[in-house]
């Protein structure tokens, strides 16, 4: 404990300071006591909660992505214009993130696989996407999306045998009843099919994306999420090349506005980076089945943005689809996980 001459000397120093002790701030101890409050929140949640917390955030991404894709097409960009930005960014992070933090080399007799699984994963799935959404609507199309549990299904009975019971049968029909709706509706209210043809293009993109959960399944167990995600978008990016490059060279960048700018960097950043990070992070605590049921959130909030700026509508054909493509969805998922 200092004397009390000590004291007296340290008093008569801090008068003559010139640098006195700033008063405290009320605002600033009010910010940091919530910042800090967030963060203890955050390392006290189970790890099955914070999982659940990355699908929800994951599941937000995909549903803005639709009505963002869609703003951003065909006034701003092309569909091969945006797929080639889109990949080429994908491809610079993935590498460089997993440069830096992963440094896996991966067996050459596998680069076959992530070969097949970037023309099917990365190549058709997201030329199919955005080809079809630029015809169609993102209520269509996050709509059809919903179907990805009935394709695996499908592609996973016809490639590893698995058992198709009469139940999941009922389920994969009702689904595909609702798929044919929207087609043939999307047909009679366009006198040149553009709309069901967008319908038909997404129904492809999902298709693919099915094979490509089916095909990537074996590297999954054996490769890091980000040295597959590298190899994969690499690929894939490599078959867009011959037919996104020379519109990609069109791209006037001066005319581009800001707003364009910020819905292309939300592609990049959130939806093809933060998102399958978080995805696979999911994986790892959670099952696929748990997983799949997120994918039921994003037609609502496809929906919710779709009206609310105005690029579609909703009809009682709609919701009928809606309410079939849902159904047939349940009816696999529940027989599967009995």
């Amino acid at each position: 404990m200092p004397s009390p001459k000590r004291r007296k000397q340290r008093s008569i120093c801090e008068k003559r300071s010139l640098f006195r002790k700033p008063e405290p701030v009320p605002e600033f101890n009010e910010a940091l006591s919530e910042t800090t409050g967030l963060f203890y929140t955050f390392a006290t949640m189970t790890e099955r909660f914070r999982a659940h917390l990355a699908l929800f955030i994951t599941t937000v991404i995909f549903g803005i992505h639709y009505s963002v894709a869609k703003s951003l097409m065909p006034d701003t960009f092309t569909p091969a214009q945006l797929i080639f930005l889109r990949l080429s960014g994908g491809v610079l992070i993935f590498w460089l993130f997993q440069r830096l933090f992963v440094p896996e080399k991966v067996d050459r007799r596998d680069l076959i696989q992530f070969a097949l699984c970037g023309l099917l994963g990365f190549s058709l799935n997201q030329s199919f996407f955005y080809e079809g959404l630029n015809l169609t609507t993102p209520v269509d199309a996050s709509l059809i999306h919903v179907l990805n549990p009935i394709f695996v299904l499908v592609f996973a009975n016809l490639i590893i045998r698995e058992k198709v019971t009469w139940v999941k049968v009922s389920g994969i029909a009702l689904g595909a009843i609702g798929v044919l709706i929207l087609v043939l509706y999307g047909a009679t209210m366009s006198f040149s099919s553009s709309h069901a043809l967008g319908n038909i293009l997404v129904l492809l993109n999902m298709v693919c994306y099915a094979l490509y959960l089916i095909l990537i399944k074996p590297l999954v167990g054996k490769y890091h999420t980000t040295t597959i995600l590298k190899w994969v978008s690499f690929f894939g990016f490599l078959f867009i090349l011959p037919f996104s490059l020379k519109p990609a060279l069109q791209l006037t960048f001066t005319t581009i506005s800001p707003a364009a700018w910020a819905g292309l960097a939300y592609v990049i950043l959130l939806n093809t980076f933060v998102a399958y990070l978080l995805i696979n992070y999911a994986l790892k605590h959670l099952s696929s089945g748990v997983v799949s049921y997120y994918s039921y959130i994003q037609p609502v909030i496809a929906t919710i943005l779709t009206l609310s700026v105005g690029q579609g509508t909703i009809t009682i054909p709609k919701i009928l689809a809606g309410l079939l493509i849902f159904t047939g969805v349940y009816i696999v998922n529940r027989e599967k996980t009995r």
